[in-house]
């Protein structure tokens, strides 16, 4: 990959300079998700739309940041490949086994490393999937466990909304549409937790997502189910277990976490953004008008790995070889000036963002994710009227991750919550929703 010179007045071993000083750093304890957006903006002045980085100690890469080049690079796969076998560093022998990229971007059977007709054809799948999920049943069962979250700890007056909610409540709903019961499910929302972290435990976490899975697939076979796995095994595109092992991982990495960024991040957000929160009280916004706000400002998906250079090629003001890795760098695409009101005006009613990808990978959950996370915002809104922040918003604490954009805690103080309106939802408090 070739690389600019460095910007003059960068210091080398900054983060926005990185190590070498001619690449800006994704990795690492100064880059949390309340610090990227800074880097994100002076890469672009020093660069323009596409930006040298280091994904990982030696492993460079380029960083899509405008918004027009991320459409190109989304939808045209003759000139980037989402095969990272193509991936001239990994074809070169030198990307080494344990790199903490590697579980993220090694090539796996699934939609999400495949190009023209095999995509379609496990797409398909998948699709059908979550197609068959029964909206009103989703929602109830939404419903039902985040009342049960809450209920756990309304009598304290004080919770963190992270661990004790948003984290909790996509992996219950997201277990029962697999199949799975709740301690597995909490096994395997912990393995992926691991391999997004793009740590040195990111293989071994991996590895614990795939024995879960694979068990999994295993009853599945045996035992078929009104569940998204049995739907998987039994579609007509005639997957193989080896392609719905690789599927399910694609889908639950992104639909889980991505899920728990949206919830926390929505919150956040109307606790801490007076006017917002008056305007969606006051009827002038909806909820989801509110969670595309969110969308639009903080993706809960900050940079997506990858697609390949199929061939040489000028792109984004930069020389570009065949097999070098781009990465796609929604929030940043989400905040190109090229795109936004010149005023600075909030984007209302657009769902133009690249929160959930664009071109023939666009995120197929983005239905149902849209759908956990409006209810469980609506739910606690209704239940907990006078929620507050339990510390200033300056000493919230994010994870590290050069991928997702999370909350580490959310601390909420609150009185007595009110009384569930309306019906009860029916089942078992807590019980996720079936597919």
């Amino acid at each position: 990959m070739s690389t600019p010179h460095p910007t003059a007045g960068q210091a080398a071993g900054c983060p926005v300079s990185g190590t070498p000083a001619t690449t800006a750093r994704l990795y690492g304890p100064g880059l949390d998700g309340d610090a990227m957006p800074a880097l994100y903006e002076a890469l672009r002045g020093a660069h323009g739309p596409v930006a040298p980085v280091s994904v990982a100690p030696g492993i460079d890469a380029w960083l899509v940041l405008g918004h027009r080049e991320l459409l190109r690079l989304t939808r045209e796969e003759q000139d980037f490949s989402h095969d990272p076998r193509r991936w001239s560093r990994l074809r070169e022998g030198r990307v080494p086994a344990d790199a903490p990229i590697l579980p993220m971007v090694g090539w796996r059977p699934a939609l999400l490393f495949a190009d023209g007709q095999q995509h379609r054809r496990m797409r398909a799948a998948v699709s059908d999937a979550l197609a068959g999920i029964n909206g009103h049943e989703l929602r109830r069962g939404v419903r039902s466990t985040a009342e049960d979250l809450i209920a756990g700890f309304a009598a304290r007056g004080e919770a963190d909304l992270v661990a004790g909610y948003a984290r909790m409540l996509p992996m219950r709903v997201i277990a029962g549409l697999l199949g799975l019961d709740e301690r597995t499910g909490r096994e395997l929302v912990d393995a992926v937790g691991g391999l997004v972290s793009a740590t040195s435990g990111a293989a071994d976490a991996s590895r614990r997502m795939g024995a879960i899975l694979q068990g999994l697939i295993e009853r599945k076979r045996r035992v078929r189910g009104d569940d998204i796995v049995s739907s998987l095994l039994h579609h007509p595109a005639r997957l193989t277990d080896e392609e719905v092992l690789h599927n399910l991982v694609v889908m639950f990495v992104a639909g889980n976490q991505t899920t728990v960024n949206w919830i926390a991040t929505a919150l956040r957000v109307l606790l801490c953004d007076p006017a917002l929160r008056s305007s969606l009280s006051g009827g002038h916004l909806s909820v989801d008008d509110a969670l595309d706000l969110v969308l639009w400002r903080f993706p809960p998906t900050q940079n997506f790995p990858a697609r390949y250079a199929t061939r040489d090629m000028r792109f984004g003001g930069q020389d570009i070889r065949a097999g070098d890795m781009l990465i796609l760098g929604l929030a940043a695409a989400n905040a190109d000036p090229e795109v936004l009101p010149a005023d600075g005006a909030p984007v209302a009613g657009n769902r133009s963002h690249l929160a959930f990808g664009a071109g023939p990978h666009t995120c197929p959950a983005q239905d149902p994710a849209r759908l956990i996370t409006r209810t469980a915002v609506d739910t606690i809104r209704h239940r907990l009227p006078d929620l507050e922040l339990a510390v200033p918003e300056s000493e919230l604490k994010w994870v590290n991750s050069p991928w997702s954009k999370g909350l580490g805690t959310l601390p909420v103080r609150f009185t007595s919550p009110l009384s569930p309106s309306g019906p009860a939802p029916s089942g078992a408090p807590g019980a996720p929703a079936p597919a």
